[in-house]
């Protein structure tokens, strides 16, 4: 999916500033390391404290909070590692780097990104950041609720969005909705199954505001195949097939959803749309699942 621009680096920092004196002081401290004279900075300027106050405040205590260190793990690591192997070439260990986050300096980050919200709620940057830190944090619970706050304010302020420095965000709800797809995808690649209700939680809740949001209704149905609830994800994909008969990759769920309920004669109607309106992968693909049902 398309991604939206992020919000700030949180590891390398790579914020765009504008003339903000004290957010350009404290990038200049920042790459300087000077964390003294950050904290002296975040101090004053809390007093009289403006958006980019709680973006650079999450930013730094974020940063302070995470310890990376070297692990020795018998399993293969999510990262990338290095592989230990015996005398006969056996793997026995992996080597990598994992992190740690002190709890105190998490509960500070969280209190300046909630502060934030609550006094700047348009601005998407400081939202996405929040959400962005709980899915490094792995912390799929509130990485989803908070999504699902960021979909019920956009219904609020009809995705008339502020971005760093409060510039206009341009992207409108296509590409607010698109940022809520990939995080639908974030929770999707970890193949944890056990992680399904969240994408459930969040698609049901884009469909309470956008209805024919075409792809909330094709990740409700995944999350049903998935569960092996083949009418539930039927429902749901006959109702984006409606909204858009010439997408592909709902023609295709359709299909698959069909040959799993051993209905062959609409699983090949579906898999002859999809070799009419896809692209040459999924009419390649179409093209051996036809030859198997047809046998």
């Amino acid at each position: 999916m398309k991604k939206l621009f992020l919000f700030f680096s949180l590891l390398i920092l790579t914020i765009a500033f504008g003339q903000d004196n004290n957010f350009k002081k404290f990038k200049e401290f920042y790459q300087n390391g000077d964390m003294i004279a950050i904290e002296k900075l975040l101090k004053d300027w809390e007093k009289n404290p403006n958006a980019e106050f709680f973006v650079s405040s999450v930013n730094y205590y974020f940063n302070k909070s995470r310890k990376e260190v070297v692990s020795l793990d018998q399993n293969l690591p999510k990262t990338e590692g290095f592989e230990l192997k015996d005398d006969n070439g056996k793997t026995v260990a992996y080597l990598s780097s994992k992190n740690h986050y002190d709890a105190n300096l998490l509960q500070k980050t969280f209190k300046y990104f909630d502060e934030g919200i609550s006094k700047f709620p348009n601005r998407l940057d400081i939202r996405f950041g929040k959400i962005y830190i709980l899915g490094q944090l792995e912390d799929y619970e509130n990485f989803s609720n908070e999504i699902v706050k960021t979909i019920q304010y956009s219904s609020q302020n009809n995705n008339q969005w502020l971005w760093s420095e409060d510039a206009n965000y341009d992207g409108g709800e296509k590409e607010f909705l698109l940022s809520i797809q990939d995080y639908n995808n974030q929770i999707y690649d970890t193949n944890n199954d056990s992680l399904l209700k969240y994408m459930k939680q969040i698609n049901e809740e884009v469909l309470k505001y956008y209805p024919n949001h075409v792809e909330s209704l094709s990740n409700l149905a995944i999350v049903s195949l998935i569960s092996k609830n083949y009418d539930e994800a039927l429902f749901y994909l006959l109702k984006a097939e409606k909204l858009a008969p010439e997408d592909y990759i709902v023609l295709n769920n359709l299909a698959f959803a069909y040959k799993l309920k051993n209905d062959k004669t609409n699983a090949i109607k579906y898999y002859q749309l999809v070799k009419k309106f896809g692209d040459d992968r999924a009419k390649s693909q179409a093209e051996n699942e036809l030859k198997k049902l047809q046998q």
